[in-house]
């Protein structure tokens, strides 16, 4: 393997070349991470969390201590392959030169797949339009021995049409505190569902939805709730009875495990940056680029 391939390993611990302006850079990450053996994303005081692991990585890259913020506080058990995070940083390193860098001292489940630098208001979270999970379902009479860490196994056939046609009812601006237990009473529960649905492919039963946020525990709440449908169990209106507070006497089901979940993407206006550049992405996407080639 020759240095033109990869960095060489003093680069991966080198320190940083001194330098940065008014407050340095502000980077970018672009994460996927398997989330079995951590608890959650965000810091916590005495157990492994996905960004105690990306700000220890950075310190051994860069000699600086940072807090990094990310762009959803994903569950304790739950996967990512978009999430986003962001930092400020002294290190003169380019961008591009993170990613190799840091998964060198990253653990196998967790890696950067994409760095870049944004401007110093961008915020991972609070700049998100956006935020899309998908929940996977092995829907067949026997578990999987190789996918048990990331799908739920249900062995019951689901009714994936009447789970579709409940999940409708959960698209537009709502009030999702019931879905959400423990959502505290100063806290607005209103958020708006641009979508929210459910197919299958084969053994795979998928629930994706997008939204400009979630509740804590939402979603897994949600598709729990859903999977009563797709069981037979609750009728199709149940969706929207229990949002519109029909449901006298209230209602509960079964939770359903984070290890099903994971975070797909996150949506920006301007993020990822174009390698093209402002002005170069609007003329293209006036038309005004090279010509295509014709054969």
């Amino acid at each position: 393997m020759t240095a033109n391939e990869v960095l060489s390993r003093e680069a991966l611990v080198a320190p940083p070349i001194p330098g940065g302006d008014n407050g340095g850079r502000r980077l970018a990450f672009v994460l996927e991470y398997d989330g079995s053996e951590y608890a959650g994303f965000q810091l916590q005081t005495s157990r492994p969390t996905v960004q105690s692991e990306i700000e220890a990585a950075i310190a051994k890259f860069t000699g600086e201590n940072v807090r990094v913020r990310g762009a959803s506080r994903t569950d304790s058990g739950a996967h990512a392959l978009g999430q986003v995070v962001d930092f400020l940083t002294q290190s003169k390193h380019p961008a591009g030169t993170f990613p190799k860098a840091l998964n060198f001292h990253l653990p196998q489940g967790i890696k950067v797949q994409g760095a870049y630098e944004v401007p110093q208001d961008f915020h991972s979270r609070k700049s998100a339009v956006s935020r899309t999970y998908r929940y996977n379902v092995l829907n067949r009479p026997s578990p999987s021995p190789l996918h048990g860490g990331q799908w739920f196994w249900v062995d019951v056939d689901l009714n994936v049409a009447g789970m579709a046609a409940a999940a409708r009812s959960l698209v537009g601006w709502h009030d999702f505190r019931v879905l959400s237990p423990g959502c505290p009473p100063d806290k607005s529960a209103s958020r708006f569902v641009s979508r929210w649905d459910v197919w299958r492919e084969g053994e795979a039963v998928l629930f994706e939805c997008e939204a400009s946020g979630f509740l804590r525990h939402q979603i897994r709440r949600t598709n729990g709730l859903l999977l009563e449908v797709g069981k037979g169990r609750r009728p199709v209106s149940i969706v929207g009875d229990v949002l519109q507070g029909r449901v006298p006497g209230g209602l509960d089901w079964p939770s359903i495990p984070a290890r099903g979940l994971c975070l797909m993407k996150v949506t920006y206006p301007d993020f990822p940056p174009s390698p093209l550049g402002a002005e170069g992405a609007s003329a293209l996407a006036a038309g005004a680029g090279p010509a295509a080639e014709t054969s």
